[in-house]
């Protein structure tokens, strides 16, 4: 029988392991030394990323690796927890996405802590790597997807109080709470199609242009800025399709001038109520433009830095190109990292015009 050649690994010494500098970030699960370098176990005969979940192994028999080829060349197979043949990034994509389903699955809400054992993370790093990849807490995803489970079954012709338990919120007082923001009215109204809510609505010009002012119960629901007004209209149509839009009379005038008086001049602050709709992704954005002062800008880099979310740059570019309140939530003042303008739905000359009367250069880099 012909003999089997078995390769094996030689464990780092005890005292030269542990005195290694970059044994503390091992021990840590450092997850920013993912990539930088690597680790192999003798006992179990495996070979890891530094950040690992496992269990802390004896720095005897451990030897740490410069590079993934390193370490492959020890004979060891590769961790299946942490998966170090992969790139970090996408090892933790994969594992946001399965914590995801899970989510959206449930029956109700599983809480953080299984959440994170099933992806054999401590709590706190789930929590952290969740946020960075979604944007949003475990808890605010399976909020807004509870929120998603309602608008349809409310589309669906369910009441108000199945559609509520069916989507698994704990009671319907937690999700009336919220109910405003996530639905923009009453959930009763919402399930009629919205056909109870009444806008006021003028149409002005200013020196960008045409601009429509819509106001509901909770107040300016929309600030629009364009060419033609017949087009702003249709736009605003679209936007609430299911609502009545009524002309304003001549008090609603006065509103509309003082929209006007604060476009033409950001820096004196609008004063008046907005009624802001959107997901919790897109709020948490908006609340992050509006903190931009007059004058300044950020980057979208920036911006998802601000709101906790640095890998959801895109996402934070789409949120700015769904805000329905031209100026007075400012995604204007958003540009590249290097500072250059980029897309702004009411045109890009627009925004130079707008960044420009605010005393801000459209090419300096972005403020950090």
């Amino acid at each position: 029988m012909a003999m089997q050649t078995v390769r094996t690994i030689s464990p780092g010494r005890t005292d030269g392991t542990a005195a290694d500098p970059r044994w503390p970030r091992i021990v840590a699960r450092d997850p920013h030394a993912d990539g930088a370098f690597w680790y192999s176990v003798a006992t179990p005969g495996i070979y890891c990323r530094p950040a690992c979940p496992s269990r802390a192994a004896n720095p005897a028999n451990v030897t740490i690796h410069d590079t993934l080829a390193d370490a492959r060349a020890t004979g060891a197979r590769p961790c299946l927890r942490c998966r170090p043949d992969e790139a970090p990034d996408a090892v933790a994509v994969a594992m946001v996405a399965r914590a995801c389903r899970a989510i959206e699955m449930a029956e109700e809400a599983p809480d953080l802590a299984t959440l994170a054992a099933a992806a054999g993370l401590s709590p706190a790093y789930f929590h952290r790597q969740f946020k960075t990849h979604t944007g949003l807490t475990p808890r605010g995803y399976a909020a807004a997807h509870r929120a998603g489970r309602v608008r349809a079954a409310l589309a669906a012709g369910a009441t108000v109080t199945q559609a509520i338990h069916a989507a698994g919120f704990g009671s319907s007082g937690r999700f009336h709470a919220v109910a405003g923001d996530l639905l923009g009215m009453a959930p009763a109204r919402y399930r009629r199609g919205g056909v109870a809510e009444t806008l006021r609505f003028a149409v002005g010009d200013c020196s960008l242009g045409a601009i429509l002012v819509a106001s509901s119960e909770r107040g300016v629901a929309a600030i629009l800025l364009g060419d033609d007004p017949a087009s702003l209209v249709r736009e605003l149509q679209d936007r609430f399709p299911a609502a009545t839009l009524v002309g304003g009379d001549a008090d609603y005038e006065t509103l509309v001038a003082q929209v006007i008086g604060f476009v033409e001049a950001p820096a004196t602050g609008l004063g008046l109520p907005l009624d802001i709709r959107g997901t919790a992704f897109q709020q948490r954005v908006w609340q992050a433009l509006r903190a931009i002062p007059a004058g300044q800008t950020a980057s979208y880099a920036v911006i998802a830095q601000a709101i906790g979310a640095p890998q959801a740059v895109r996402a934070v570019a789409g949120a700015c190109a769904a805000n329905a309140h031209a100026v007075a939530i400012p995604c204007h003042r958003v540009v590249r990292t290097d500072g250059a303008l980029s897309g702004y739905r009411w045109g890009v000359e627009r925004k130079r015009r707008l960044i420009a009367r605010e005393g801000a250069r459209p090419d300096e880099p972005p403020r950090r």
